[in-house]
């Protein structure tokens, strides 16, 4: 017989991940129709006011499991070809050779070789992610920037190139992803946000979730915490933000049990076909901005969980919020969490971060979570 949910077992959990140090943090846990939500610590540190499992948060590049599938929708249809060059689409973002190179699957699994606009974009952060000799300013001076996707574009293709198109390791870069949004536009004569929103987030019915227009979090939601690796002390309250610097790769509000929703639905083969499921599922190692190996699909990032199988999902980090969402490949087991404290690891001289207590906490976590 199966082990229902350990309630109390991740009730102790996640209280242990505000002991080790987190503000605020709520999760949902679901198996078959089993579900389990909590909650631990506060929204706001200055009020004390209480985080709750419904809350709404930025879920950071969580985004891009979205906005790839919305490109395989369009594969399906025959606009887009997976293994077509990008140049043939945008050859004034991507020109020449390059443009011939790069195909829409690198682009979607981080192989195509462009590199990551953001310290480009934030100049203080220019050693982004070895931080050891850079500060936070730039966090406060683009808090309403808006920034014009092409230009981002612009700073990642002109950077000096991170691999050969198609190489591996591919090196993780929202580059790859802006460039996606600009191909939905492009093949559907719509905006991505508003073509992401229609076709798979109401597709799958997700009440509480959207690309936002302006820089607020509407609705009940929590304050976000960026320490900046203990540059920012104490942290600094960043939920009001303008996430044009991100877009449609990036910028997604949920809840918890949307994101989980989300997932099921993806994995049960009711967004896109099965055989675009399958090559979400179809990974390459690839070197994530925290510099370590991961195994990378076309939006979704496989995870070996304690218990039996392979969770499938995706991570998210903005300036001051983090979630993870992960499903069991069946769609049984599944685990979504956000968290309002980001990079609460100090950096040691030569710019490593160094443990903290949350990792183990979260850890810990996550293994209760996807274990039956």
């Amino acid at each position: 017989m199966k082990n229902p949910l350990d309630s109390a077992a991740l009730n102790a959990a996640i209280e242990n991940v505000h002991r080790a140090g987190m503000p605020g943090l709520f999760a949902e846990v679901r198996d078959d129709d089993q579900v389990w939500r909590g909650a631990a610590g506060v929204a706001d540190v200055t009020t004390g006011r209480p985080v709750t499992a419904d809350m709404r948060h930025r879920v950071g590049s969580i985004t891009k499991t979205f906005t790839a599938a919305a490109v395989l929708q369009q594969v399906e249809s025959g606009r887009i070809g997976l293994d077509t060059p990008i140049g043939r689409y945008l050859p004034k973002l991507v020109p020449g050779e390059r443009g011939e190179a790069i195909t829409v699957r690198m682009l979607i699994n981080h192989t195509s070789g462009l590199a990551e606009y953001l310290p480009y974009a934030y100049p203080s952060l220019k050693a982004f992610p070895a931080l050891a000799d850079t500060g936070p300013q730039s966090l406060d001076d683009h808090r309403f920037t808006r920034f014009d996707p092409a230009e981002l574009i612009e700073m990642g293709v002109t950077a000096p190139a991170v691999g050969t198109p198609g190489g591996t390791p591919g090196v993780y870069s929202n580059t790859n992803y802006l460039l996606l949004v600009e191909l939905l536009q492009q093949v559907t004569g719509d905006t991505a946000e508003r073509y992401i929103t229609r076709n798979v987030i109401e597709r799958a019915g997700l009440q509480h979730t959207e690309l936002p227009a302006g820089p607020h979090v509407d609705g009940p939601h929590s304050q976000l915490y960026e320490a900046w690796f203990g540059m920012i002390d104490p942290p600094r309250d960043y939920s009001v933000y303008d996430m044009s610097w991100v877009g449609p790769s990036a910028s997604l509000i949920s809840t918890v049990a949307d994101l989980n929703r989300f997932y099921r639905l993806l994995l049960a083969g009711e967004i896109i076909s099965p055989s675009s499921l399958e090559q979400m599922q179809r990974t390459v190692p690839v070197v994530s901005q925290e510099g370590q190996t991961i195994d990378y699909g076309l939006g979704l990032h496989p995870l070996r969980g304690p218990g039996q199988g392979t969770f499938w999902g995706h991570g998210g980090t903005v300036w001051g919020g983090g979630a993870l969402a992960m499903t069991r490949a069946d769609g049984k087991r599944q685990l979504a969490v956000a968290v309002n404290l980001q990079r609460w690891n100090r950096l040691d001289s030569s710019g490593r971060p160094q443990p903290h207590p949350i990792d183990g906490a979260l850890a810990t976590l996550y293994r209760v979570a996807m274990h039956d």
